[in-house]
């Protein structure tokens, strides 16, 4: 019995890994967010097997089904849309309960969105912050207001209907001249990466139709204390660890 979360392409179906492959294959049944979508990719593939629905509308009423069934020895890989299972997609309710009933939960390494769009943005990527998608409504400013000092490179997933709006919010809460980055369609034929201050980033996507999934990237907060000098303390502690 074991859980497999496999990865599927963002866009380009040649990023799919030989692992990933091989599991689809060996699995008993593919857990999919869509199966219209991930059936597409399986006969690309080539791999005929079972395919259930899940997704985060039934995922709280599936769980327990499908632990009883891998209990009683079957494998599951599940798969997303696109990316990685549990990066802003289903997948964290099912690896808590196979967790906490010591079914082995085995991730495959491959395609999540942000982590090309964070790479190529051109801000600092030792230290970030992943937020996926802002609320909608409901605890928006409380989420906003968290980040006003946050230090680390942020990195968020927003919709094109909303881009301009929270680009918009961006320049208001960190400023306009904030730098930052906008990562559509990646791994896609029209894939396209602009960075520049928010206000630029605005000025640019209110002229064009603006679509595919997005990744907005901004560079945090420069810590008040580390303007216009080198971190000493820093550097001493780095020159200990080293000993």
């Amino acid at each position: 019995m074991k859980l497999y979360l496999v990865p599927t392409p963002i866009g380009n179906l040649d990023d799919i890994t030989l692992r990933a492959i091989n599991v689809l294959k060996s699995v008993d049944v593919i857990l999919a967010e869509d199966t219209r979508t991930s059936g597409v990719l399986l006969k690309h593939l080539a791999i005929s097997k079972p395919l259930q629905s899940y997704h985060i509308f039934n995922e709280h009423q599936t769980v327990q089904r499908l632990i009883e069934q891998l209990k009683a020895g079957k494998s599951f890989a599940l798969i997303s849309d696109a990316g990685t299972p549990g990066i802003s997609d289903p997948g964290f309710l099912l690896v808590r309960a196979c967790v906490q009933h010591d079914i082995v939960v085995e991730c495959l390494p491959g395609a999540t969105a942000f982590v090309p769009a964070l790479v190529n943005s051109g801000l600092p990527t030792d230290r970030f912050t992943f937020e996926g998608f802002l609320p909608h409504k409901k605890g928006r400013q409380t989420r906003l207001g968290e980040l006003a000092d946050e230090e680390r490179t942020m990195v968020f997933y927003e919709s094109p209907h909303r881009l301009l709006k929270t680009l918009g919010q961006f320049a208001e809460l960190f400023g306009a001249d904030r730098p930052a980055s906008v990562s559509r369609e990646l791994t896609k034929l029209f894939e396209e990466n602009r960075r520049g201050p928010l206000s630029e980033l605005i000025t640019y996507f209110g002229e064009k139709t603006i679509k595919g999934e997005l990744v907005i990237c901004v560079q945090g907060k420069e810590p008040e204390k580390n303007k216009g000098r080198r971190n000493k303390y820093a550097d001493e502690t780095d020159e200990e660890d080293d000993e």
